[in-house]
Formats: structure tokens, C-alpha cells, sequence
């Protein structure tokens, strides 16, 4: 809190009372309009399912492909063996 009263003090000295409201409502505006811009891209990436919702370790273990046709694993012999 007390950086955040600097920083408005030298505002203040630097910008003068007259310019500081006008530079700080130009400042809400902007900072409005990347949130609003930020917010749609991330929507349209979500869309896409090029941004994944939950992160890696919340997710449950993705299967083990199937094996290749006619290969044998080792808890099953292979066809025609006994």
C-alpha cells in the first residue's frame, strides 16, 4: 500500500492535477480493453481445444494404446502356440 501512495504522489507532482484524471481514465480504458481482448482470446482458444482446462496432474491417466495387430504380450502366447 504505501508504494502504491508513491507512486500516485509522483504522478501527482509529474502530471499535474488537471492531467492526472484525464491519464487515469485513459489508463481504466486500455487496461479495460486488454482484459476484454485477453478474455476473448482465451475463449476462442478453449473453443479450439488448444488450451487445456485442467492442469496435467489433475487429469486422469490416458490409456495405454493398443498393442499392433498379430504382436503377442507377454500374458498371452501368440496364436497357435500352447
Amino acid at each position: 500500500m504505501p508504494e502504491l501512495v508513491v507512486i500516485l504522489v509522483v504522478a501527482l507532482i509529474v502530471l499535474g492535477p488537471k492531467r492526472l484524471p484525464e491519464v487515469a481514465r485513459q489508463l481504466g480504458k486500455a487496461m479495460a480493453e486488454f482484459r476484454r481482448q485477453s478474455s476473448d482470446l482465451l475463449e476462442e482458444f478453449q473453443t479450439r481445444g488448444l488450451l487445456e482446462d485442467e492442469p496435467e496432474e489433475n487429469k486422469p491417466p490416458r490409456p495405454a494404446p493398443p498393442p499392433p495387430a498379430g504382436s503377442s504380450t507377454p500374458d498371452k502366447p501368440a496364436s497357435g502356440q500352447a
